[in-house]
């Protein structure tokens, strides 16, 4: 079983098939393309993605779904196409791809989400990608705590 050494989990063990490839990347991070999604029951709803590669990179997340039951997904036609998935209509999320929101917190700030631009990953192939919904009306700042605004 191969393993990974992680600067906040220290050394972590995982299956081949847990491996989440992003073929292109990360937007700022291109050259980090498998990570491996933590989750602790301690912390869940919370996932970390923690880069294979880099042990001090490691990105929260959230499902989609946490944030917004009611966030639908708009995922351009070129990454459909990267994750394999059919281009004549949206993946169902928790059935077809999971979907995750990036996690911001800033000295002094409250916590935001990015809704704009989610982690989608194809849960038969384990491709995955950051899409951008340039039309979704969804924000990268999205407030995690009630009556804070970005």
């Amino acid at each position: 079983m191969p393993s990974l050494e992680t600067r906040h989990f220290g050394v972590i063990a995982y299956q081949a098939d847990e491996l989440i490839e992003f073929p292109g990347g990360l937007p700022g991070f291109e050259q980090q393309r498998s990570f491996v999604a933590i989750e602790q029951p301690e912390t869940r709803p919370l996932v970390f993605l923690q880069s294979v590669a880099e042990p001090a990179l490691c990105f929260l997340a959230l499902p989609v779904l946490a944030i917004d039951p009611d966030y639908r997904l708009s995922i351009p036609s070129e990454d459909l196409g990267i994750l394999g998935l059919p281009g004549e209509r949206q993946p169902a999320i928790g059935a077809e791809v999971l979907c995750l929101a990036i996690v911001s917190v800033a000295e002094g700030r409250s916590p935001t989400a990015n809704l704009l631009a989610p982690i989608v990953v194809n849960l038969e192939s384990r491709r995955a990608v950051q899409a951008i919904q340039t039309e979704s009306g969804y924000s990268h700042q999205t407030p995690l705590i009630e009556g804070t605004a970005c």
